[in-house]
């Protein structure tokens, strides 16, 4: 029970996180890479969907259009083992406060660590928060499940650890 976390408190749904399966979630974000691709400006949902769309179109173009296959299921994961069993890899907090749904007059996290530390941050920092679950491919078990960093990575030398729950206050 050790690698479990808990979303609980002013809260309609609380919830029990494993952290061990995120490895296979389509969410996760590449740690070593993460906080400096948030340095680079994002493009607005205009330019970023014009850039999908033209690229599709450029593919159709040049490869030519494929129709779905009716006797296929196409189900795909694609996992790169190599990265999987490499890669350090985190979550962003935000899915996870969201489905818990905060109640109304929720205004803070706190997060509680099994060494008696406090941290709390406002409903809106807390979204930006980001879990991380693996260091070059392996759980973080000496001092997690996860550690905590800043959505901005200002703490990237001293993340939280030793988590145990996120209390909505």
């Amino acid at each position: 029970m050790e690698f479990i976390m808990l979303i609980k408190g002013n809260v309609e749904h609380p919830l029990t996180i494993d952290p061990s399966v995120w490895i296979f979630d389509e969410r996760k974000v590449d740690m070593n890479t993460y906080f400096l691709e948030k340095n680079v400006e994002e493009d607005d949902e205009l330019t970023k969907y014009t850039k999908a769309i033209s690229a599709q179109w450029d593919k159709e173009l040049i490869e030519g259009s494929e129709p779905p296959n009716p006797n296929s299921n196409d189900n795909k994961i694609l996992l790169n083992k190599q990265e999987l069993t490499t890669g350090s890899f985190g979550m962003v907090f935000e899915p996870f406060l969201l489905n818990a749904r905060p109640k109304s007059d929720a205004k803070t996290v706190r997060i509680e660590t099994s060494n008696g530390e406090i941290h709390r941050f406002s409903i809106d920092d807390a979204k930006k928060l980001v879990l991380a679950f693996s260091k070059n491919g392996k759980p973080l078990r000496k001092n997690g499940p996860v550690h905590v960093y800043h959505g901005d990575g200002s703490n990237q030398s001293s993340p939280i650890t030793d988590v145990t729950a996120f209390i909505v206050e």
